[in-house]
């Protein structure tokens, strides 16, 4: 209002009457008014000008555009509209072939759980609008060549095997107090391991889903790193509630993610998301959820992809690492050239090399121990999966039996090395929900809508048995370690074992033609029952590495020197 009325007395001032100019009287009365008025507009322009400069109003239509106040700076504007994903075609980056709310929304319900169980792309983050170029990386090309054979299994017949902080954003917490629902909350002791929990006054792994009305905090729309295959929505997916889905750990709250709260935490740090293709999967989500606050650049090569967000110094690093130990094609002992040998007590020597660069790094394996592959400790043979030439021969471990020793081995190798003081987590074995057989044997997760529900949930043997091998291995290398603190176990496995809802199922592809239904013989379409949709359950992953990021740093900070 102020501004406005300077500008409405700048204008009379410059039209009020002057005293006579014998030189303008001259001429006709009807040019000497429209002079007067061409002056008077004059002085309103340059006085106007000058009170814009002093009052501006750039940051509000800037606000309004891109969400922003006056002070906040835009690397890129988010990705609206109809803008599709990119297209990547069929991707082969994959291990399966063909009393408080933590928000503020209307808690519809509430599901209480426990006891039952690259293309890289090439964005500059200071040209908006740039054109999104697609690089093919190493990683992804090594992906791509794993999975010619296509002999990822996905089930378990049981032989002889050993059965052996609450601190929340302040706008979350106004969300907290605004949410009315009414929930009846039973606490289910999980059977999940304790170990590693990095709060003994909340275990972030017991919990329950609930309905977040709020949704989620990008769509398939907004991100442009994700993968086709994990495009629900853009493969033509119909339902959507399987987003609004969020985890509520029974003794705290775990907050909604905060992309400006993690970048500013890791400034000036990486974190890397090494492993299989769920590690791919975590990190896309990752940076989709980063990405709605600042635009990274793409500063990826041919040995990993690397996402660097400018305002903070902060990298997002994906490295591929099929088990995350040392694998070699060469011939050894009765085991001929071209099978894959695993030796189970070395590391992969091909991302060791960069963790003294990380800060944070986020392991992801399991699922490659159903591909043919033999085992090596201590340079002899000692087992292999669909693989193992000589039945008179004596197989001393198998592929479970191998991944508990792959986990022990990876970990105390990085807490060991002397160059490495950085937070390692293990995130545990992420679960697949081919119900009714395997991937490759009529297995399916077609028309899965919402969470199970508790009492739902069919235990899956193969997962159940990973999962406490995993575990083992987690223990194991704990005792190890000099600094117990800096390795960290998040324990997903139970909790998503009841998120059957959250895959891609038939709904992988762009193709208009492909099968989404039961065929008439009741067989099911090829489906994804393995991976995660985006957005979707994965989210949660990195809502949880937030969380255990934040408490790590506060309590090294609280620490006396």
């Amino acid at each position: 209002m102020k501004r406005a009325s300077l500008m409405w007395k700048a204008m009379a001032l410059a039209s009020s009457p002057k005293e006579s100019n014998p030189t303008m009287a001259a001429f006709p009365r009807s040019l000497s008014s429209m002079a007067a008025s061409v002056g008077g507009l004059a002085v309103f322009l340059v006085i106007a000008s000058l009170l814009l400069v002093s009052y501006p109003i750039g940051s509000t239509v800037s606000g309004y555009f891109y969400g922003i106040d006056s002070a906040g700076q835009v690397d890129l504007p988010i990705f609206e509209g109809n803008q599709s994903s990119i297209d990547r075609g069929h991707d082969s980056d994959v291990d399966v072939v063909d009393k408080d709310s933590s928000s503020g929304s209307d808690l519809k319900v509430l599901i209480s759980l426990g006891g039952v169980n690259n293309n890289s792309v090439n964005v500059s983050d200071s040209q908006p609008g740039s054109d999104l170029q697609e690089s093919t990386t190493g990683a992804r090309k090594e992906e791509e060549a794993s999975f010619k054979d296509g002999s990822v299994a996905l089930s378990f017949k049981e032989n002889d095997v050993d059965k052996g902080s609450e601190e929340s954003s302040s706008d979350a917490a106004s969300a907290d107090s605004k949410s009315g629902a009414k929930s009846d909350v039973s606490a289910v002791p999980s059977n999940a391991s304790k170990t590693g929990s990095d709060d003994p006054g909340c275990d972030l792994y017991r919990g329950n889903w609930f309905y977040d009305s709020l949704g989620p905090l990008y769509t398939n729309n907004t991100c442009p790193v994700l993968t086709q295959m994990q495009n629900c929505q853009g493969n033509g997916r119909p339902d959507k509630e399987y987003e609004n889905w969020r985890w509520k750990p029974s003794q705290c709250n775990l907050p909604r993610f905060d992309a400006k709260k993690f970048l500013e935490l890791m400034r000036g740090k990486t974190i890397a998301f090494i492993g299989d293709s769920v590690a791919r999967n975590q990190m896309e989500s990752m940076l989709c959820l980063l990405w709605q606050a600042k635009a990274p650049k793409n500063q990826g090569n041919k040995k990993m992809q690397r996402y660097f967000f400018r305002s903070t110094s902060t990298m997002v690093v994906r490295i591929w690492s099929s088990w995350l130990v040392h694998q070699t094609s060469e011939p050894i002992d009765f085991a001929p050239e071209g099978v894959v040998k695993l030796h189970l007590d070395a590391p992969d020597e091909h991302f060791m090399e960069f963790i003294p660069s990380f800060d944070v790094i986020v392991l992801s394996s399991g699922h490659w121990f159903a591909k043919q592959s033999v085992y090596v400790l201590n340079n002899e043979i000692v087992g292999g999966q669909l693989w193992w030439p000589d039945k008179s021969r004596p197989m001393k471990i198998n592929n479970i039996e191998a991944f508990g020793i792959s986990v022990e081995t990876i970990l105390t190798s990085i807490a060991s090395h002397p160059n490495y003081t950085g937070l390692t987590i293990l995130r545990s074995y992420s679960p697949d929900h081919y119900e009714g057989g395997a991937w490759n044997t009529g297995g399916s997760c077609t028309g899965k809508e919402k969470p199970l529900a508790p009492g739902e949930l069919v235990g899956n043997s193969f997962t159940d048995i990973m999962h406490k091998k995993q575990i083992a291995g987690f223990d194991r290398a704990i005792k190890k370690a000099t600094d117990k603190s800096k390795l960290k176990l998040m324990d997903i496995t139970e909790a998503f074992g009841y998120r059957h809802d959250g895959h891609p199922g038939p709904y992988r592809s762009l193709d208009p033609n492909k099968l989404t239904k039961r065929g008439p013989d009741g067989k099911p379409p090829p489906q994804d029952c393995l991976h995660w949709c985006m957005p979707g359950p994965v989210d949660t992953w990195n809502e949880l590495v937030l969380e255990i990021i934040r408490r790590d740093f506060a309590s090294s900070q609280s620490s006396p020197v």
